[in-house]
């Protein structure tokens, strides 16, 4: 089994979440009391969002970037960002390592594809929605990536920051967010993105009329299957 590398913190509730997966998936697969080997380098998510709000996208890339470089000097095998915003500074991260970056947009990508949609709706920060670094991403796999609104881009993006990275999960904001996701299924969405790792916290299949594709679980799946790969 390889090492698997995670830069995590951003925020820890959803690094806890890929802890859990990782683990959950490599004993559903090995049995036993098989768990999956990793290091985790776990930063200081105040930090990183205040270099977001400033802009200073580079110097946060070179905090990750330094994470990334500890986690393979620490044995990793490959490594994993676990945030879908800061794969804004994805190129900056795996120019630094010698071992493989597993991006989390073409996990993502891999099993929208796989499941037969192609016009996806996003949810995720306002970063992710409005910035071109991940629906591009997204975009060079074929899909064609809906956002919301901007009166549902400040929801989604507000119950993130405000109450989910915290650990809060409301049932107003998830009747909120199936307001923003019955919108983008009027506008043509043949699937959601949960395209923040904090989102599946608060939303589920259930809570959806069309297919979610959650990112972290994705991810991690993904992830286990390179670290089993012959």
């Amino acid at each position: 089994m390889k090492t698997i590398g995670l830069i995590g913190g951003m925020s820890w509730e959803s690094s806890a979440e890929y802890y859990r997966l990782l683990n959950e998936l490599v004993r559903e697969r090995l049995g036993g009391l098989h768990s999956a080997r990793c290091v985790l380098h776990s930063v200081d998510f105040a930090e990183i969002e205040r270099l977001q709000v400033a802009g200073e996208w580079e110097r946060a890339g070179d905090v990750l970037a330094a994470a990334a470089k500890g986690l393979e000097a620490a044995g990793a095998d490959l490594v994993l960002i676990c945030t879908n915003t800061m794969h804004k500074v994805a190129g900056q991260v795996e120019s630094v390592l010698s071992v493989p970056l597993l991006h989390l947009g073409d996990a993502t990508a891999e099993a929208v594809r796989a499941a037969g949609e192609r016009r996806v709706g996003l949810l995720g920060t306002a970063f992710t929605m409005e910035q071109d670094f991940y629906r591009d991403r997204l975009a060079s796999h074929g899909l064609e990536v809906l956002v919301p609104d901007e009166a549902g881009r400040d929801v989604v993006h507000r119950v993130i920051y405000e109450e989910l990275c915290l650990g809060v999960v409301r049932d107003e904001s998830r009747a909120a967010y199936q307001e923003v996701i019955a919108a983008l299924v009027r506008d043509g969405a043949e699937g959601v993105i949960l395209g923040c790792t904090e989102i599946e916290l608060l939303i589920g299949q259930e809570h959806s009329p069309v297919p979610v594709f959650p990112t972290t679980r994705l991810h991690a799946e993904a992830a286990v299957d390179a670290a089993l790969r012959a």
